[in-house]
């Protein structure tokens, strides 16, 4: 079993900045994916940011251009380095790891990122 722990929310103030983690433990073989979707209430969940063990990464469109995913592959651990916050970005934030062998995907169960003024 694969347990994800997060860490990194809280509340800021719209343009400030913030850094989510991510770690993976347990009986884990390859990660072969990484990263983060995020939900608000009566909304899907939606991606964020992804990066494969190759470190190629996928971003939300709405995203892109300031938030940044970087992975240590030794640590099983993911970082979500989100600038320029808006108050659109406020959600619960979800950490997502996928294995291979055999295909499985666990997820944490979140932390929250709340930006108001």
């Amino acid at each position: 079993q694969v347990h994800l722990a997060e860490s990194g929310g809280g509340v800021v103030h719209p343009g400030e900045s913030l850094m989510l983690s991510c770690s993976a433990s347990g009986r884990i073989f390859v990660l072969y994916n990484m990263g983060w979707y995020r939900q608000r209430p009566g909304e899907q969940r939606e991606l964020v940011a992804t990066i494969t063990n190759g470190g190629t990464t996928v971003y939300g469109d709405s995203v892109k251009d300031r938030f940044a995913i970087s992975r240590d592959g030794v640590k099983n651990t993911v970082h979500l380095q989100m600038n320029s916050l808006k108050s659109e970005d406020t959600a619960l934030y979800v950490c997502l790891a996928e294995e291979l062998i055999p295909p499985s995907e666990h997820w944490g169960n979140g932390t929250r990122v709340t930006v108001s003024s």
